[in-house]
C-alpha cells in the first residue's frame, strides 16, 4: 500500500485527524432503531404483531438447523392462527455467500413475498439484509457493496436473533462472503435497519456452549472497539459500556448453564447495545483481521474475533490506558482508586481469562504462514477505513497475525512437555532386599 511508504507516526497522525473528521459527520447521520419486543415468548408477540401488518405473504429466512430444532414452530403458529400466508427458506449457511443469496433472492420472487422475517444468527440476518436490499435494487450484489449502493428502499425486514453476539438486529450492515475473491463483501445502509426485533432468550437456551462463548466475545468485541475508537461518543459509550459490564457479568452463566434465561436475556441486550454502539462508533482492527478469516477460512466470525481481540488490546494498549482503565472497571475487575495502568492492564488479563473460561482457542488451526502477508495488507487496508486508536504497518500486522499460528503453539508446548519431564525428579532403581530367605 502507498500508505505504507509515509513515516509511521505521518501516517497514523493523517489518518486520525481524517477519521476525527468524518466521526464529527456521521454522528448526525439518521439511523433508525427497530422496535424491540424483549423476553421469553416475544418471538411470538413480534409474529401476532407482522400479522396486523397486512403483508400478502411473509418469507422467513433461517437456517436447517434452526428448523430442524422447532425454533419457528411458535413463530408460525402465531401466522397460522392470524391467517398471515409464509413461506420457509431454511438454507442459510454461515458467511452466507453471493450464490446462496441469489437462491434465496430467486424463492422470494417465485413465491410472490413482500417481506422478510430473519430468525437465526447474523448470517441469517444478513442474508436477510442483503436479500431486502437486491430485491428492491435488481443489481449485481457486488455492485450494492458499501455505503449506500442502493436507491431504493429495501423490503421490510424483521429479525428474531437466536445468538446474543453479532447485534446485526440493529445494525446498517448486511455481511456476506464473496467465493470468488475468498473475502466478504459488506452492503451498509441505514434503511437496512429491521422494523421491529423480538430478543427471545427462550430460543437461545438450547445453544451449545461454544457458540455462546463465541458469539458473546463478538459481543464484548464490538462494545470494546466502539469504545476505545476515535468516533466514540457520550452516547456510544453508555451502550458500550453497559453491553460490557453486562457480558463480564453474565457469559460464564450462560455458558456454563444454558438454560438460564435471566443470563440469556442479558446477553441478548448486551449484544443489542454493542450493536447500537459500533453501528455508530464503527470497529477496528479486530474486525479487519477477522474479517480476512472468514473469507479466507471460513472461520466462524465471533471465533475469529474472540481469538484476535487480547493481541489487538496489547497492540493498542499504549494509546488507550485511561479507555481500557474505564473498561476494567465497569467490567467489575478494579476500581477507580487505582492507578489506570495497572486497572489497563486488569482488563486485558481479564479479557484473555474470560477466553480461557470459554474454551476460546489460542491458535486458528487452518492459518498457514504463506497466506499471512496478504492477510494483513487486506486487513490494513480495510482497518484504514476504522477509526482506530492506533493504527499498524502491514509488517506489524503480520506479526500480530503470526502469533495465531497452530505451530508456534504445537512447539510452545512440545517444548514445555520436554522441560517438564527434565524436570521431573527420576525414579530410583527399586532397591534390592537384604533379607534372607
Amino acid at each position: 500500500m502507498i500508505l505504507d511508504l509515509i513515516p509511521e507516526a505521518a501516517r497514523a497522525a493523517g489518518l486520525g485527524a481524517l477519521m476525527k473528521g468524518a466521526g464529527k459527520v456521521t454522528r448526525y447521520i439518521p439511523i433508525p432503531q427497530p422496535t424491540l419486543l424483549v423476553g421469553p415468548g416475544s418471538s411470538v408477540r413480534l409474529a401476532e404483531a407482522i400479522a396486523g401488518f397486512g403483508h400478502g405473504k411473509l418469507l422467513i429466512v433461517t437456517d436447517a438447523i434452526l428448523a430442524k430444532l422447532g425454533i419457528l414452530k411458535g413463530i408460525t403458529a402465531a401466522l397460522d392462527a392470524s391467517g398471515t400466508p409464509y413461506a420457509v427458506f431454511d438454507e442459510i449457511t454461515p458467511d452466507a455467500p453471493i450464490p446462496l443469496i441469489e437462491r434465496c433472492m430467486a424463492f422470494y420472487r417465485d413465491e410472490d413475498c413482500d417481506a422478510i422475517l430473519a430468525v437465526g444468527g447474523g448470517s441469517s440476518i444478513d442474508a436477510a439484509k442483503a436479500v431486502c436490499c437486491a430485491i428492491a435494487n435488481p443489481r449485481p450484489l457486488r455492485k450494492l457493496a458499501g455505503y449506500l449502493k442502493g436507491r431504493a428502499s429495501p423490503v421490510t425486514l424483521y429479525a428474531v436473533p437466536t445468538t446474543a453476539g453479532t447485534g446485526s438486529e440493529v445494525t446498517v450492515a448486511a455481511v456476506i462472503s464473496d467465493p470468488q475473491k475468498q473475502d466478504k463483501i459488506v452492503i451498509i445502509d441505514p434503511r437496512l435497519v429491521p422494523r421491529m426485533a423480538a430478543l427471545d432468550p427462550s430460543l437461545m437456551a438450547g445453544l451449545p456452549p461454544p457458540v455462546t462463548a463465541a458469539t458473546g466475545i463478538d459481543a464484548l468485541t464490538h462494545a470494546v472497539e466502539s469504545f476505545i475508537g476515535q468516533w466514540a461518543s457520550e452516547y456510544t459509550e453508555g451502550l458500550s459500556l453497559a453491553a460490557v459490564q453486562m457480558i463480564f457479568a453474565n457469559l460464564r452463566e450462560a455458558y456454563s448453564n444454558g438454560g438460564n434465561l435471566v443470563a440469556r436475556e442479558k446477553m441478548a441486550l448486551a449484544s443489542t447495545y454493542a450493536g447500537m454502539a459500533f453501528t455508530r462508533a464503527n470497529v477496528g482492527y479486530v474486525h479487519a483481521i477477522a474479517h480476512q478469516f472468514g473469507g479466507r477460512y471460513h472461520t466462524p466470525h465471533g471465533l475469529a474475533n474472540a481469538m484476535v481481540l487480547p493481541h489487538v488490546l496489547r497492540y493498542s494498549a499504549p494509546d488507550i490506558v485511561p479507555r481500557l482503565a474505564a473498561l476494567a472497571v465497569r467490567a467489575g475487575l478494579g476500581d477507580e482508586s487505582e492507578r489506570d495502568d495497572e486497572l489497563a492492564e486488569k482488563f486485558m488479563a481479564g479479557v484473555e481469562q474470560l477466553n480461557r473460561d470459554l474454551g476460546i482457542p489460542t491458535t486458528l488451526e487452518k492459518l498457514q504462514e504463506k497466506d499471512i502477508p496478504a492477510l494483513a495488507r487486506a486487513a490494513c487496508a480495510e482497518a484504514e477505513t476504522y477509526p482506530v486508536p492506533r493504527y499498524m504497518t502491514v509488517k506489524q500486522c503480520e506479526a500480530l497475525i503470526r502469533k495465531l499460528l497452530p505451530q508456534k503453539a504445537d512447539k510452545a508446548e512440545k517444548a514445555a512437555a520436554t522441560d517438564k519431564k527434565a524436570a521431573a525428579p527420576k525414579k530410583s532403581a527399586p532397591r534390592k532386599s537384604t533379607k534372607k530367605a
